[in-house]
């Protein structure tokens, strides 16, 4: 089993950075495709960014490309969103998910999820 905990949001103002982190215990992710993704108040969650289990392939949807970007430490078992230049429709709370899958857009790819952060910002 894998338990992920994110941590690193925070209320920002437009135009800020943040950078989200998601901790995993329990198992090593090293062999598991990690994604992020957000659900804001009354919408579908959707995905944000994934990178496979080596690091060596990112995928971002197309609202956060040039200002998110996705990293992994295995050797920590630590995923990473870098998240520049926000928006207020970023406000969202963000989740990890570790998938043993390759469809990394989808949720139904992944297994494990962290319980949330939240982020927001202010215009």
């Amino acid at each position: 089993q894998v338990q992920l905990v994110e941590s690193g949001g925070g209320l920002v103002q437009a135009g800020g950075s943040l950078r989200l982190s998601c901790a995993a215990s329990g198992r090593t992710l090293s062999s598991y495709g990690m994604g992020w993704f957000r659900q804001a108040p009354g919408k579908e969650r959707e995905f944000v960014a994934a990178i496979s289990w080596s690091g060596a392939s990112t995928y971002y949807r197309d609202s956060v490309k040039g200002r998110f970007t996705i990293s992994r430490d295995n050797a920590k078992n630590t995923v990473y969103l870098q998240m520049n230049s926000l928006k207020p429709e970023d406000t969202a709370v963000y989740y990890c998910a570790a998938g043993g899958g390759s469809y990394y857009y989808t949720a139904f790819n992944y297994d494990y999820w962290g319980q949330g952060t939240q982020v927001t910002v202010s215009s």
